[in-house]
């Protein structure tokens, strides 16, 4: 069933104009989706869809995401999506709100959850806990000089290299399907349609900013996340692929530091298993609302 689309809309963050997707349906309760990096809004159609009777469901685009604003020197600290997530929940001047997240976006929305507990009812957070204690510890056994540098290293040659371009929508799809198979073909399609923009010369590009992939250096602390972590009072509904990279949360102990969580696992699903498990992910995100 190809998903219902939403209305276009557009708030302000930061001088940057963001986007959102609106399922409508304003009398409802408020539930905020959130994409991953270098994903859009509309990856959550299909989620949407099945519950905008009985929700407003709204979905930004993060910022340098999708049809959001780019930054205009081209960082991205995680910081700032947690502001940008904060002010839509401001404008829209919700009490409380209920955030269904992925990845990047689940890192965010953990810790606007952690700063204003009061502000939300129930979170659900797909792999979204970042980088594991081993990839952290390996990361520290690097010298900050060296990380520096390689960071230079990788803006300049960002800011010197022209954006990928696909001559066909088609090359595009392919890649996408290529990054994640468990696609099927109308999902990759759907995904892809919503991902690129046609350039001036024919030629197709995907819609996230190039320095979304260089990871900022300047964040918050492991252990400052941690205490962020700790405060979330509302229901958690941690999500681990088991085919992904990601650690599982609760063999490396990070489902510790929550009051009141619980882990769905998901067998044969990689990163994206709010995708490649859709109908499991479903009932496991009904059950939780």
């Amino acid at each position: 069933m190809k998903p219902t689309g939403p209305s276009s809309q557009t708030y302000f963050s930061q001088r940057l104009r963001l986007h959102y997707a609106d399922w409508g349906n304003e009398d409802a309760p408020p539930l905020i989706l959130v994409h991953g990096g270098e994903d859009h809004c509309r990856s959550w159609d299909w989620v949407a869809s099945e519950l905008q009777q009985d929700w407003h469901v709204i979905a930004p685009d993060l910022r340098g995401h999708g049809d959001s604003q780019w930054t205009a020197d081209g960082n991205y600290p995680i910081m700032n999506f947690v502001y940008d997530l904060s002010q839509l929940v401001e404008q829209f001047g919700y009490d409380q709100v209920t955030i269904v997240s992925h990845s990047l976006g689940g890192n965010t929305a953990l810790r606007y959850a952690g700063l204003y507990p009061e502000k939300v009812r129930k979170i659900v957070a797909i792999e979204g806990l970042g980088p594991s204690p081993k990839m952290i510890e390996e990361r520290n056994a690097t010298p900050v000089h060296e990380h520096w540098r390689k960071w230079y290293a990788d803006k300049r040659a960002k800011a010197t290299r022209k954006h990928r371009e696909y001559d066909s929508f088609e090359e595009a799809l392919s890649r996408m399907h290529a990054e994640n198979s468990y696609l099927t073909a109308d999902q990759a399609r759907h995904l892809c349609e919503h991902a690129v923009i046609r350039n001036e010369n024919g030629t197709y590009s995907w819609k996230f900013d190039p320095h979304i992939r260089i990871w900022p250096i300047l964040d918050i602390p492991p252990e400052h996340m941690h205490q962020l972590w700790q405060r979330i009072t509302c229901p958690t509904l941690l999500c681990w692929g088991e085919k992904s990279w990601a650690s599982d949360p609760e063999a490396d102990g990070r489902m510790e530091l929550f009051q009141n969580a619980r882990l769905a696992k998901f067998a044969d699903a990689g990163h994206w298993l709010h995708h490649d498990q859709f109908d499991r992910f479903m009932a496991e995100l009904k059950g939780f609302l």
